[in-house]
């Protein structure tokens, strides 16, 4: 099966995101299904910060890696 070509012409990333660089100088991550994922300084942060995301949401995270820091009064959890 052809892949389709807007997909094709990017630098796929362990064939599963891409990143590049905004107009304001950060980087940006995307997965192939084109949900945004990271935004970062530095472009090999975001492709070691996107490639631990990817894998967390696979495997399960990590203990005492998700929190929640702010809650609005009413909201249950």
């Amino acid at each position: 099966m052809a892949e389709h070509p807007e997909i094709a012409e990017y630098d796929w990333i362990d064939d599963c995101f891409r990143v590049w660089e905004t107009r304001f100088g950060c980087w940006q991550s995307e997965t192939k299904e084109g949900r945004r994922m990271l935004t970062g300084l530095h472009r090999d942060n975001v492709i070691l910060m996107t490639r631990w995301h990817l894998k967390c949401e696979q495997e399960g995270w990590p203990e005492g890696s998700v929190r929640v820091c702010n809650i609005s009064k009413g909201v249950e959890l």
